[in-house]
């Protein structure tokens, strides 16, 4: 598929991501049809209007759902989705290169601060101890409301691709935190993670974080995904905090920053 020239490098120093920009969404990797999905209210910035195009997939091979990755594609359950908001490219890409990732001490504080954990690692499995993790979660964290057992195993346990799932256990054994990534020989993509909020002192989201990095340095995966940084989104802060970090901009292409000299 001819998606046009790259941009200069003059016109390449001159990009900023956010709203009014003017490039349209990066094209699909293969040829493949997308439905437009229904116009909603955004979830990450007030008063603004949010849209996506996507396609639903039964499965999908390793290195095109890389491909997607790269085009600015997410996956909620087997829905793979790109936002298409009018004149918004706020939700960006983000990734980590993980041989040049550096924790900060506050990370490595975080991980001290959690050893007495158990991680475990196997095919995810919606169990009812996890369910009611996520329940919990949910309306304590987020002031959700989600009692659907179907929707919950839809959305995190429907997986076309390869999936994981990491189970973060207290010393009796109890569940405190789950996290789904998907994997690809060159990417590890973490999907969802949900935690006990009543173990929120403990800054599960940054330690479940930390361990998918550990891991893909054990697996030799060249990138974690951590999906969209928002900015000007509180609850995506988090993620430039994993650094050096890249972005994906509106004409393609990933770059890095996050390191001595922040800043997109």
């Amino acid at each position: 598929m001819d998606i046009g020239p790259a941009p200069s490098s003059a016109n390449s120093s001159k990009l900023v991501i956010g709203a009014s920009c003017p490039f349209p969404a990066i094209p699909p990797p293969v040829a493949i049809g997308l439905t437009v999905l229904p116009a909603h209210p955004c979830s990450y910035l007030p008063d603004r209007i949010a849209q996506s195009r996507a396609f639903l997939c039964d499965a999908i091979d390793g290195d095109i759902y890389h491909q997607f990755m790269d085009a600015g594609f997410r996956r909620s359950g087997k829905l793979i989705y790109q936002p298409i908001c009018a004149g918004c490219r706020q939700c960006t890409p983000i990734r980590v290169r993980v041989a040049r990732f550096a924790a900060s001490k506050s990370q490595r504080r975080c991980v001290r601060r959690n050893q007495d954990l158990t991680l475990s690692l196997g095919k995810p499995c919606p169990a009812d101890e996890r369910f009611e993790l996520y329940r919990r979660y949910v309306k304590e964290w987020h002031l959700g409301d989600t009692d659907n057992r179907q929707a919950f195993e839809e959305f995190l346990y429907d997986s076309p691709a390869r999936t994981i799932e990491f189970s973060y256990r207290n010393a009796e054994g109890k569940l405190v935190a789950a996290g789904i990534c998907d994997v690809c020989a060159s990417s590890l993509s973490s999907v969802y993670f949900y935690f006990d909020p009543q173990e929120a002192w403990r800054g599960l989201g940054t330690y479940g974080a930390m361990q998918e990095i550990a891991f893909a340095q054990r697996a030799q995966i060249a990138y974690y995904y951590l999906g969209y940084w928002v900015n000007g989104c509180g609850a995506m802060e988090y993620k430039s905090s994993f650094r050096p970090f890249e972005l994906l901009y509106p004409d393609g292409i990933w770059r890095e920053t996050g390191g001595d000299g922040w800043g997109p």
